[in-house]
Protein backbone atom coordinates (compact mmCIF):
# COMPACT_ATOMS: atom_id res chain seq x y z
CA UNK A 1 0.00 0.00 0.00
CA UNK A 2 3.00 2.33 0.52
CA UNK A 3 4.55 1.72 -2.89
CA UNK A 4 4.94 4.81 -5.07
CA UNK A 5 7.12 6.08 -7.90
CA UNK A 6 8.57 9.13 -9.59
CA UNK A 7 7.99 9.35 -13.34
CA UNK A 8 9.96 11.77 -15.52
CA UNK A 9 8.68 13.28 -18.75
CA UNK A 10 11.07 11.09 -20.78
CA UNK A 11 9.40 7.99 -19.33
CA UNK A 12 12.10 7.13 -16.80
CA UNK A 13 10.65 5.60 -13.64
CA UNK A 14 12.17 5.48 -10.15
CA UNK A 15 10.38 3.43 -7.50
CA UNK A 16 10.14 4.07 -3.78
CA UNK A 17 7.65 4.32 -0.92
CA UNK A 18 5.53 7.11 0.48
CA UNK A 19 7.26 8.89 3.35
CA UNK A 20 5.42 12.21 3.57
CA UNK A 21 1.84 12.86 2.55
CA UNK A 22 0.61 10.16 0.16
CA UNK A 23 -0.53 12.67 -2.45
CA UNK A 24 0.26 12.73 -6.15
CA UNK A 25 1.78 15.90 -7.56
CA UNK A 26 3.71 17.34 -10.52
CA UNK A 27 6.67 19.69 -10.91
CA UNK A 28 10.12 20.26 -12.36
CA UNK A 29 12.48 17.63 -10.92
CA UNK A 30 15.76 19.12 -9.66
CA UNK A 31 18.46 17.97 -7.26
CA UNK A 32 20.15 19.54 -4.25
CA UNK A 33 23.62 18.37 -3.15
CA UNK A 34 23.58 19.85 0.38
CA UNK A 35 24.21 17.51 3.31
CA UNK A 36 21.99 19.59 5.61
CA UNK A 37 19.43 22.38 5.36
CA UNK A 38 16.60 20.19 4.10
CA UNK A 39 13.93 22.19 5.95
CA UNK A 40 15.41 25.46 4.73
CA UNK A 41 15.34 24.10 1.17
CA UNK A 42 11.70 23.02 1.05
CA UNK A 43 10.53 26.30 2.64
CA UNK A 44 12.60 28.46 0.27
CA UNK A 45 10.10 30.14 -2.12
CA UNK A 46 12.64 29.68 -4.93
CA UNK A 47 11.62 25.98 -5.01
CA UNK A 48 8.01 26.77 -5.90
CA UNK A 49 6.85 24.46 -8.68
CA UNK A 50 9.71 21.99 -8.15
CA UNK A 51 10.24 18.47 -6.84
CA UNK A 52 13.49 18.28 -4.87
CA UNK A 53 15.77 15.26 -5.04
CA UNK A 54 18.28 15.24 -2.17
CA UNK A 55 21.59 13.61 -3.09
CA UNK A 56 22.72 13.09 0.52
CA UNK A 57 21.54 9.58 1.44
CA UNK A 58 20.05 10.35 4.89
CA UNK A 59 17.59 13.22 5.16
CA UNK A 60 15.95 14.13 8.47
CA UNK A 61 18.81 13.30 10.85
CA UNK A 62 18.33 16.34 13.08
CA UNK A 63 14.58 16.79 12.83
CA UNK A 64 12.84 20.09 12.21
CA UNK A 65 12.49 23.36 14.11
CA UNK A 66 10.69 26.65 13.62
CA UNK A 67 14.00 28.52 13.44
CA UNK A 68 14.90 26.62 10.25
CA UNK A 69 11.99 28.02 8.25
CA UNK A 70 12.86 30.26 5.30
CA UNK A 71 9.24 31.33 4.78
CA UNK A 72 5.85 30.70 6.33
CA UNK A 73 5.21 27.42 4.49
CA UNK A 74 6.63 24.67 2.27
CA UNK A 75 6.98 25.73 -1.36
CA UNK A 76 8.52 22.60 -2.89
CA UNK A 77 5.95 20.35 -4.56
CA UNK A 78 7.50 17.10 -3.27
CA UNK A 79 10.66 15.55 -1.81
CA UNK A 80 12.61 12.52 -3.09
CA UNK A 81 15.11 10.75 -0.78
CA UNK A 82 17.28 7.66 -0.59
CA UNK A 83 16.36 7.26 3.06
CA UNK A 84 14.06 9.58 4.97
CA UNK A 85 14.62 9.74 8.75
CA UNK A 86 11.97 10.77 11.29
CA UNK A 87 14.17 11.61 14.28
CA UNK A 88 12.48 13.68 16.96
CA UNK A 89 15.10 13.28 19.71
CA UNK A 90 17.95 15.15 18.02
CA UNK A 91 19.33 18.18 19.87
CA UNK A 92 17.15 21.27 19.22
CA UNK A 93 14.62 19.24 17.24
CA UNK A 94 10.99 20.25 17.70
CA UNK A 95 9.62 17.38 15.66
CA UNK A 96 10.43 14.65 13.16
CA UNK A 97 11.08 15.49 9.50
CA UNK A 98 8.73 12.91 7.98
CA UNK A 99 5.96 13.63 10.48
CA UNK A 100 6.32 17.32 9.67
CA UNK A 101 6.05 16.65 5.93
CA UNK A 102 2.83 14.72 6.55
CA UNK A 103 1.47 17.53 8.73
CA UNK A 104 2.32 20.04 5.99
CA UNK A 105 0.66 17.87 3.33
CA UNK A 106 3.90 17.55 1.37
CA UNK A 107 4.36 14.37 -0.72
CA UNK A 108 7.66 12.56 -0.24
CA UNK A 109 9.26 9.33 -1.43
CA UNK A 110 11.92 7.29 0.36
CA UNK A 111 13.85 4.25 -0.85
CA UNK A 112 14.52 5.81 -4.25
CA UNK A 113 17.83 5.18 -6.04
CA UNK A 114 18.70 8.87 -5.92
CA UNK A 115 22.19 8.29 -7.27
CA UNK A 116 20.82 6.84 -10.51
CA UNK A 117 18.14 9.54 -10.62
CA UNK A 118 20.60 12.40 -10.21
CA UNK A 119 22.99 10.96 -12.80
CA UNK A 120 20.04 10.81 -15.19
CA UNK A 121 19.14 14.46 -14.56
CA UNK A 122 22.79 15.48 -14.97
CA UNK A 123 22.90 13.71 -18.33
CA UNK A 124 19.48 14.70 -19.64
CA UNK A 125 18.79 17.93 -17.76
CA UNK A 126 16.12 18.96 -15.26
CA UNK A 127 12.70 17.99 -16.56
CA UNK A 128 9.08 17.72 -15.58
CA UNK A 129 7.97 14.79 -13.48
CA UNK A 130 5.45 13.60 -10.95
CA UNK A 131 5.08 11.36 -7.91
CA UNK A 132 2.33 8.74 -8.11
CA UNK A 133 0.96 5.86 -6.09
CA UNK A 134 1.74 2.39 -7.38
CA UNK A 135 -1.89 2.00 -8.45
CA UNK A 136 -1.64 4.82 -10.99
CA UNK A 137 -0.89 3.46 -14.47
CA UNK A 138 2.27 4.80 -16.10
CA UNK A 139 0.42 5.84 -19.25
CA UNK A 140 -1.98 7.98 -17.22
CA UNK A 141 0.90 9.37 -15.12
CA UNK A 142 2.87 10.32 -18.24
CA UNK A 143 -0.11 12.20 -19.66
CA UNK A 144 -0.39 14.16 -16.43
CA UNK A 145 3.33 14.96 -16.44
CA UNK A 146 3.05 16.21 -20.02
CA UNK A 147 0.28 18.59 -18.93
CA UNK A 148 2.57 20.34 -16.42
CA UNK A 149 3.91 23.64 -17.88
CA UNK A 150 7.71 23.67 -18.36
CA UNK A 151 9.75 25.97 -16.13
CA UNK A 152 10.91 28.08 -19.07
CA UNK A 153 8.45 30.92 -19.51
CA UNK A 154 6.79 30.49 -16.09
CA UNK A 155 5.96 33.40 -13.83
CA UNK A 156 5.90 31.96 -10.31
CA UNK A 157 6.73 35.21 -8.53
CA UNK A 158 3.02 36.08 -8.32
CA UNK A 159 2.44 32.83 -6.37
CA UNK A 160 4.91 33.72 -3.59
CA UNK A 161 4.80 37.53 -3.37
CA UNK A 162 2.95 39.23 -0.47
CA UNK A 163 -0.47 40.72 -1.16
CA UNK A 164 0.42 43.95 0.63
CA UNK A 165 3.69 45.73 1.53
CA UNK A 166 5.46 44.55 4.68
CA UNK A 167 7.44 47.04 6.78
CA UNK A 168 10.24 45.91 9.12
CA UNK A 169 11.39 48.83 11.23
CA UNK A 170 15.05 49.75 11.58
CA UNK A 171 17.16 52.78 12.42
CA UNK A 172 19.42 52.47 9.39
CA UNK A 173 19.02 53.13 5.65
CA UNK A 174 15.57 52.78 4.11
CA UNK A 175 15.77 49.81 1.73
CA UNK A 176 12.72 49.09 -0.43
CA UNK A 177 12.57 45.55 -1.76
CA UNK A 178 10.66 43.85 -4.56
CA UNK A 179 9.54 40.64 -2.87
CA UNK A 180 9.56 37.92 -5.50
CA UNK A 181 9.99 35.26 -2.81
CA UNK A 182 12.46 36.58 -0.23
CA UNK A 183 14.01 34.20 2.32
CA UNK A 184 13.76 34.87 6.04
CA UNK A 185 17.55 34.67 6.34
CA UNK A 186 17.98 37.60 3.94
CA UNK A 187 15.56 39.62 6.05
CA UNK A 188 17.50 38.65 9.19
CA UNK A 189 20.83 39.70 7.69
CA UNK A 190 19.50 43.08 6.63
CA UNK A 191 17.75 43.56 9.96
CA UNK A 192 20.91 42.68 11.89
CA UNK A 193 22.60 45.59 10.13
CA UNK A 194 19.88 48.04 11.17
CA UNK A 195 18.20 48.34 7.78
CA UNK A 196 14.66 49.76 7.66
CA UNK A 197 13.22 47.26 5.19
CA UNK A 198 10.03 47.57 3.16
CA UNK A 199 8.99 44.57 1.09
CA UNK A 200 6.60 45.31 -1.77
CA UNK A 201 4.62 42.94 -4.00
CA UNK A 202 6.30 41.96 -7.25
CA UNK A 203 3.70 44.01 -9.11
CA UNK A 204 5.00 47.28 -7.62
CA UNK A 205 5.97 49.88 -10.23
CA UNK A 206 9.04 52.08 -10.29
CA UNK A 207 6.88 55.00 -9.16
CA UNK A 208 5.58 52.91 -6.23
CA UNK A 209 9.15 52.15 -5.14
CA UNK A 210 10.58 55.62 -5.66
CA UNK A 211 7.56 57.11 -3.92
CA UNK A 212 8.80 55.52 -0.71
CA UNK A 213 11.95 57.69 -0.96
CA UNK A 214 14.34 54.75 -0.56
CA UNK A 215 18.05 54.94 0.07
CA UNK A 216 18.32 51.78 -2.02
CA UNK A 217 16.23 49.16 -3.79
CA UNK A 218 16.76 45.45 -3.06
CA UNK A 219 15.85 42.69 -5.54
CA UNK A 220 15.04 39.38 -3.85
CA UNK A 221 15.42 35.75 -4.81
CA UNK A 222 12.44 33.79 -6.09
CA UNK A 223 11.16 31.05 -8.40
CA UNK A 224 10.52 30.75 -12.11
CA UNK A 225 11.97 32.16 -15.31
CA UNK A 226 13.27 35.75 -15.17
CA UNK A 227 12.36 36.14 -18.84
CA UNK A 228 8.69 35.77 -17.84
CA UNK A 229 8.86 38.75 -15.47
CA UNK A 230 8.91 41.67 -17.89
CA UNK A 231 6.69 43.73 -15.58
CA UNK A 232 9.25 43.37 -12.76
CA UNK A 233 12.11 44.11 -15.17
CA UNK A 234 10.31 47.30 -16.22
CA UNK A 235 10.04 48.39 -12.58
CA UNK A 236 13.73 47.67 -12.00
CA UNK A 237 14.66 49.57 -15.14
CA UNK A 238 12.78 52.55 -13.78
CA UNK A 239 14.85 52.73 -10.57
CA UNK A 240 18.35 51.92 -11.91
CA UNK A 241 20.42 55.09 -11.95
CA UNK A 242 18.05 56.87 -9.59
CA UNK A 243 18.92 54.99 -6.39
CA UNK A 244 21.45 52.23 -5.60
CA UNK A 245 20.23 48.73 -6.47
CA UNK A 246 21.40 45.34 -5.19
CA UNK A 247 20.01 41.91 -6.05
CA UNK A 248 20.41 38.27 -5.02
CA UNK A 249 19.71 35.20 -7.22
CA UNK A 250 16.53 35.97 -9.21
CA UNK A 251 17.18 39.60 -8.29
CA UNK A 252 20.56 39.32 -10.03
CA UNK A 253 18.89 38.03 -13.18
CA UNK A 254 16.21 40.74 -13.08
CA UNK A 255 18.78 43.52 -12.71
CA UNK A 256 20.75 42.11 -15.63
CA UNK A 257 17.67 41.92 -17.84
CA UNK A 258 16.73 45.47 -16.80
CA UNK A 259 20.03 46.81 -18.13
CA UNK A 260 19.65 44.85 -21.43
CA UNK A 261 21.55 41.61 -20.68
CA UNK A 262 20.10 38.18 -21.44
CA UNK A 263 19.48 35.04 -19.36
CA UNK A 264 19.33 31.35 -20.26
CA UNK A 265 18.24 28.10 -18.62
CA UNK A 266 20.99 25.94 -17.17
CA UNK A 267 20.86 22.21 -17.99
CA UNK A 268 20.32 21.12 -14.37
CA UNK A 269 20.96 24.28 -12.36
CA UNK A 270 23.08 25.02 -9.32
CA UNK A 271 21.54 23.79 -6.07
CA UNK A 272 23.84 23.00 -3.20
CA UNK A 273 26.04 24.34 -0.44
CA UNK A 274 29.58 23.92 -1.73
CA UNK A 275 29.91 25.91 -4.96
CA UNK A 276 33.28 27.70 -5.26
CA UNK A 277 32.98 31.26 -6.52
CA UNK A 278 35.89 33.58 -7.25
CA UNK A 279 35.44 37.20 -6.24
CA UNK A 280 37.40 39.04 -8.91
CA UNK A 281 37.53 42.22 -6.84
CA UNK A 282 39.35 40.61 -3.89
CA UNK A 283 40.80 37.49 -5.53
CA UNK A 284 39.23 35.34 -2.81
CA UNK A 285 37.52 32.04 -3.51
CA UNK A 286 34.39 31.62 -1.42
CA UNK A 287 32.32 28.49 -0.79
CA UNK A 288 28.73 29.46 -1.50
CA UNK A 289 25.18 28.19 -1.24
CA UNK A 290 23.25 28.26 -4.49
CA UNK A 291 19.75 27.63 -5.78
CA UNK A 292 18.99 28.68 -9.34
CA UNK A 293 18.11 27.19 -12.71
CA UNK A 294 18.87 30.23 -14.89
CA UNK A 295 22.02 32.29 -15.46
CA UNK A 296 23.24 35.40 -17.29
CA UNK A 297 24.96 35.27 -20.67
CA UNK A 298 28.47 36.68 -21.11
CA UNK A 299 29.34 39.85 -23.09
CA UNK A 300 29.45 37.97 -26.39
CA UNK A 301 26.40 35.84 -25.70
CA UNK A 302 28.53 33.00 -24.35
CA UNK A 303 27.26 30.78 -21.55
CA UNK A 304 30.64 30.46 -19.84
CA UNK A 305 33.54 32.83 -19.20
CA UNK A 306 36.91 31.43 -20.28
CA UNK A 307 39.24 33.67 -18.25
CA UNK A 308 39.38 34.96 -14.68
CA UNK A 309 39.52 38.55 -15.92
CA UNK A 310 36.72 41.03 -15.08
CA UNK A 311 35.16 41.06 -18.54
CA UNK A 312 32.75 43.88 -19.38
CA UNK A 313 29.34 44.31 -20.97
CA UNK A 314 28.04 47.46 -22.62
CA UNK A 315 24.54 48.04 -21.24
CA UNK A 316 21.80 50.65 -21.49
CA UNK A 317 23.16 52.10 -18.24
CA UNK A 318 26.86 52.09 -19.06
CA UNK A 319 29.51 49.49 -18.34
CA UNK A 320 28.81 46.33 -16.35
CA UNK A 321 31.81 44.40 -15.06
CA UNK A 322 32.03 40.74 -14.05
CA UNK A 323 32.69 40.55 -10.32
CA UNK A 324 32.04 36.90 -9.38
CA UNK A 325 32.70 33.73 -11.37
CA UNK A 326 31.55 30.15 -10.72
CA UNK A 327 34.59 27.85 -10.69
CA UNK A 328 32.55 24.69 -11.33
CA UNK A 329 31.19 25.63 -14.74
CA UNK A 330 32.51 29.21 -15.21
CA UNK A 331 29.11 30.85 -15.41
CA UNK A 332 28.43 34.43 -14.34
CA UNK A 333 27.93 34.68 -10.56
CA UNK A 334 27.82 38.43 -10.08
CA UNK A 335 28.49 41.80 -11.65
CA UNK A 336 28.69 45.48 -10.82
CA UNK A 337 27.62 48.47 -12.92
CA UNK A 338 30.43 51.01 -13.10
CA UNK A 339 28.47 54.08 -14.23
CA UNK A 340 25.49 53.81 -11.88
CA UNK A 341 25.33 52.34 -8.33
CA UNK A 342 24.04 48.82 -8.92
CA UNK A 343 25.34 45.27 -8.41
CA UNK A 344 24.05 41.75 -7.87
CA UNK A 345 25.14 38.20 -7.10
CA UNK A 346 23.70 34.94 -8.38
CA UNK A 347 24.38 32.91 -5.21
CA UNK A 348 23.02 33.25 -1.66
CA UNK A 349 25.36 35.18 0.68
CA UNK A 350 22.80 34.94 3.50
CA UNK A 351 22.90 31.13 3.63
CA UNK A 352 25.06 29.39 6.23
CA UNK A 353 25.98 26.05 4.66
CA UNK A 354 28.83 25.56 7.15
CA UNK A 355 31.14 28.28 5.92
CA UNK A 356 29.88 31.86 6.10
CA UNK A 357 32.26 33.08 3.42
CA UNK A 358 29.85 35.37 1.57
CA UNK A 359 27.93 37.17 4.34
CA UNK A 360 30.33 40.10 4.00
CA UNK A 361 28.42 41.06 0.84
CA UNK A 362 25.70 42.55 3.03
CA UNK A 363 28.36 44.79 4.58
CA UNK A 364 29.71 45.63 1.14
CA UNK A 365 26.20 46.64 0.03
CA UNK A 366 25.73 48.98 2.98
CA UNK A 367 29.24 50.41 2.65
CA UNK A 368 28.58 51.26 -0.99
CA UNK A 369 25.20 52.68 0.00
CA UNK A 370 26.86 55.06 2.44
CA UNK A 371 29.51 55.96 -0.14
CA UNK A 372 26.84 56.75 -2.72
Amino acid sequence: MNAAYLLLEDGSRFDGEWAGAAAETLGEVVFNTSMSGYQEAVTDPSYAGQIIVFTYPLIGNYGVAASHMESDRVHARAVIMREGVDREDAPLAEGGWLTWLVDCGVPALTGVDTRALVRHIRDKGAMRGGVFGAGTAEAEALERVASEPPMSGRDLARDVTPAEPVVLEGDGPRVVGIDTGIKHSIVRNLGARGVHLELHPCTATADDLLGRKPDAVFLANGPGDPAALDYVVEAVRGVVGKVPVWGICLGHQLLCRAVSLETFKLPFGHRGANHPVKDLETGRIEITSQNHGFAVLGPGGERTIASDEPVRWETDFGVAELQQLNLYDRTVEGLVLRDVPASAVQYHPEAGPGPHDATHLFDRFLERLVAA
